[in-house]
């Protein structure tokens, strides 16, 4: 969150607030004295006899005079309290518009005051909440798209997944700014703060692009019109979803009893929140039916949308613990060709390595030495991998007594008889393999991308399934990890993206378990159902309003009571 000198509000607008406030105190207290003094002045001592001579005139004088002074008693403290009751509505109206600018989850960012400098810590936190946002408009976009293309065709909607898709662009270079940020580059204080400057630019023109294709999306889709149509698209993908929970259940139970614990740890419990999400479905599914029949289609598309992304979310849900099963599978095929591999890596270098000293090159080497080409003749020896030139014949020996180490106890747990971790052990092959080949087998190098694919997908469906809780750090460790592993070149390459994306999916689950939600796979995981589950996974934002295609302006453009 940012601060609310960064919201435009300027530094002594914390004193005016008090000053307001006391003023509403004391034009409070002043009204309730005039409204008491009057009572506590009127004579309760017995009445006085009047003498029958006295002059008629003067007793209605006096009477007139006493109705006059009442009356004045009368207004001055009403309009003492109606002053107040002005300055307490200017107040709460003040804090109705800074809510809306604040930068927290769920929230409308608001943009800087022209030409003026925060400090560079706040202006970081306003990138980073500007990142988290932009995340989400493009997350939701794309879900509602699934199901406008399910009833018109992705030729209809085409226009709109072009919008998607340069948000996207845009997001992708705002994140790319922002691992170099991380990274110290730029070094001087000017740079980074146009860097900033320029990763809360990319965002709002990711929103930009996407509010402005909002009006032709709701065209397009016509809730308010054709309500009937698009609950039935949603109630059958609901029915769908709702005849995969019992197979993916026990898809599921099956994993648990193959493999490891640690192999299906990320999906332990994803089977209830998918039945969490379905139960919230079902409600808001069919309030949209009776909003409908009412004759109400603006609370029925409400609870349309809200419906939609608890759909879109279980079928996360169900998609990921299918996903694992056959990576899973495919791993476990993949595990002896790796550790045959492996050693075949280790062999072939043990027998080009010095005795002495460093990796030699001989001056005459030329292609075949740089590509390991091991020759016939006895004399200077040819590296396997260019990139071991230079290292130290005793900390390469090292590396390849580690590796040696990790295949032996590989293979221990492969013959011990107990159910291992497939993905597990490919991981921890090619990490071990990683500091001293690049993989030339061509094994290898499939088993790095399985599991480094696997652990983004992992991440990913997390961030997306808790987006309303999951922060800047962990978004921003996915989207390196995303960009790592489609350039990748090498196991390094494909280790680190691996690394990257457990650290996200690590972040992300912190975030929540900050937020107060369990965890999937926790015992108190069952508590957090219907309502929790939607704020929770950003269903439902602030107000109850359900996320919409379109970016900062447009995605709120739907409600509905909350019953």
């Amino acid at each position: 969150m940012t601060s609310s000198s960064f919201r435009g509000r300027p530094p002594r607008a914390a004193s005016q607030i008090w000053v307001r406030v006391a003023l509403a105190v004391l034009g409070g207290a002043v009204g309730v004295l005039w409204l008491v003094l009057p009572g506590m002045t009127i004579s309760t001592d017995a009445p006085v006899a009047v003498n029958g001579s006295g002059p008629t005139a003067s007793a209605n004088a006096v009477a007139q005079e006493d109705e006059e002074t009442s009356a004045a008693d009368l207004v001055l403290p009403l309009v003492v309290m109606a002053a107040a009751a002005a300055l307490a509505g200017y107040g709460y109206i003040r804090r109705t518009r800074r809510a809306r600018t604040r930068t927290t989850p769920g929230g409308t960012l608001a943009a800087p005051p022209v030409g003026w400098s925060p400090p560079l810590t706040e202006l970081d936190d306003h990138s980073r909440a500007f990142l988290t946002e932009a995340d989400d408009w493009i997350r939701t976009s794309r879900e509602e798209l699934g199901f406008a293309e399910a009833r018109f065709g992705e030729e209809a909607t085409a226009p709109f997944a072009q919008a998607i898709q340069a948000a996207e662009s845009e997001l992708s270079a705002a994140f790319r700014i922002r691992r170099q940020y991380e990274a110290g580059v730029p070094t001087d204080e000017t740079s980074r703060r146009q860097a900033l400057t320029g990763i809360v630019g990319r965002c709002q023109e990711a929103g930009r692009r996407l509010d402005a294709e909002a009006p032709a999306f709701d065209q397009l889709r016509a809730l308010e019109r054709e309500i009937g149509e698009a609950l039935a698209v949603a109630e059958a993908r609901f029915r769908n979803l709702t005849g995969r929970t019992a197979p993916t259940d026990a898809t599921l139970t099956s994993l648990t009893k193959r493999y490891a614990p640690s192999a299906t740890a990320a999906v332990i419990g994803y089977v209830e929140q998918a039945r969490n999400r379905l139960l919230f479905a079902t409600v808001h599914l069919n309030q949209a039916r009776q909003a409908a029949d009412l004759g109400d289609v603006e609370e029925a598309a409400g609870h349309l949308r809200a419906a939609e992304g608890a759909i879109a979310q279980a079928a996360v849900f169900d998609d990921e613990i299918d996903r694992l099963a056959a990576e899973l599978r495919f791993a476990e095929e993949l595990v002896p060709a790796a550790l045959t591999g492996a050693e075949a890596e280790l062999w072939e270098l043990r027998g080009v390595l010095p005795t002495t000293g460093e990796w030699e090159q001989p001056a005459d080497a030329g292609m075949g030495a740089m590509a390991g080409a091991v020759p016939e003749a006895t004399g200077p020896v040819a590296v396997p991998d260019p990139a071991l030139l230079g290292v130290p014949v005793g900390e390469l020996r090292s590396r390849i007594m580690h590796a040696d180490a990790v295949l032996a106890s590989v293979r221990r747990e492969l013959t011990g008889g107990r159910p291992y971790d497939p993905l597990g052990i490919l991981s921890r092959v090619v990490e071990a393999l990683a500091p001293v080949t690049t993989g030339r087998s061509g094994v290898l190098p499939a088993a790095a991308r399985l599991t480094a694919r696997s652990a983004t997908a992992a991440a990913d469906a997390f961030i997306t399934t808790h987006r309303g809780e999951v922060g800047a750090d962990a978004r921003i460790r996915l989207a390196t990890a995303t960009q790592d592993l489609l350039h990748a070149t090498t196991l390094t390459d494909l280790v680190r993206a691996h690394a990257l994306a457990r650290q996200a999916h690590d972040l992300a689950e912190q975030d929540v378990r900050v937020h107060g939600t369990p965890i999937a796979g926790r015992p108190e995981h069952a508590l957090a159902i219907g309502v929790g589950g939607a704020v929770a996974g950003g269903i439902l934002l602030s107000g109850g309003r359900p996320a919409s295609f379109g970016g900062p302006r447009t995605r709120k453009r739907r409600n509905f009571p909350l019953r």
